[in-house]
């Protein structure tokens, strides 16, 4: 396994700056965000597929760092309800497969997005309860008429291009949002699409990693890693679901920390024991999204942190010893 960083958690930082704080890690690789709701701070594609020159100088940046770029993150909603913003993202989205192509690159990341309702423009509306009657129509609308035609559209589209993992993050606020969902959309798209897990989604989520890494065995195409902290006394009191913003430290039931800020080294083992035994043996790139940390700390704790708990070397297969 190799060690890697998102380096949209130091989008303040010129590019040359954040990568040389990546460098001085001393991890192997980068992901970088290329828009949607995310920064173009560090890779914006439309520029870059536009100006060889430039091009040519984002890449060495990298390369002459000793680094390699692992994947392309883009974080939008290509299924919004706002034909402006689906249209906008949609095309930032096949402009970082593009990209991706002209880098050499074979895996994206990304999000499923989440429509609205067939009746009028307006605000995505995640279905995760079956009542009153008509969200289970709209559910069933959302994933027949508007996820799986627009994703094996999209899908055929990254494999012409060279990309053979489009890697859906687990994230809330999208149809693909748990390992269930995830697998079901793989069924009827085909194995180019594949999972970007990220403990830090799923504690809060309830979903215990290692038994989420084992469904997801052969379906996992790459790995961002955020901690996450369920406060021990809100969350018996309110429950996870939550709608206040993060910097409500205090009465929010849970937050996204710095990795062994959440759970310990004893946790962390096993999801990485749970990577290798589902297949995994490639990049974990470390997110920051802790309030309590400024970024370049955040990160440091976490890689120092993961070489305590990753197994470096490649995976082996061993006969059974007779006897």
């Amino acid at each position: 396994m190799k060690l890697g960083v998102f380096t949209a958690t130091l989008q303040e930082l010129p590019l040359a700056e954040a990568l040389d704080v990546v460098q001085s890690l001393g991890v192997e690789s980068v992901d970088f965000s290329t828009g949607g709701f995310g920064s173009k701070a560090h890779c914006d594609p439309e520029v870059l597929l536009t100006d060889p020159a430039r091009l040519d100088r984002f890449r060495e940046e990298v390369m002459g760092r000793g680094l390699e770029i692992s994947a392309l993150c883009f974080y939008g909603n290509p299924l919004h309800p706002d034909r402006e913003v689906a249209l906008r993202h949609r095309r930032e989205l096949r402009n970082t497969i593009l990209l991706a192509e002209r880098l050499g690159i074979e895996r994206i990341v990304t999000l499923s997005g989440c429509p609205g309702d067939p009746t009028e423009p307006g605000y995505p509306n995640w279905v995760v309860y079956p009542w009153p009657p008509e969200l289970v129509e709209l559910h069933r609308w959302q994933w027949d008429e508007v996820l799986i035609p627009f994703w094996a559209a999209e899908a055929a589209f990254a494999v012409e291009h060279g990309v053979r993992d489009v890697c859906l993050e687990l994230h809330a606020v999208n149809l693909a949002y748990n390992p269930e969902t995830l697998l079901e959309l793989r069924r009827w798209v085909g194995d180019v699409i594949s999972a970007c897990v990220n403990p830090g989604h799923l504690f809060w989520q309830g979903i215990d990693p290692v038994h989420a890494l084992r469904a997801l065995s052969g379906a996992i195409g790459y790995v961002h890693v955020t901690d996450c902290r369920v406060d021990p006394v809100t969350a018996p009191r309110n429950g996870m679901l939550d709608a206040k913003e993060f910097r409500h430290e205090v009465d929010r039931p849970w937050q996204f920390r710095t990795l062994g800020y959440g759970h310990g080294e004893e946790t962390w083992r096993h999801i990485v024991l749970a990577l290798r035994l589902a297949g995994y043996d490639d990049v974990i790139s470390v997110e920051h999204e802790d309030t309590m940390l400024r970024p370049a700390d955040g990160l440091r704790h976490s890689i120092e942190f993961l070489r305590r708990v990753v197994v470096r070397e490649p995976l082996m297969v061993l006969e059974p010893h007779p006897g």
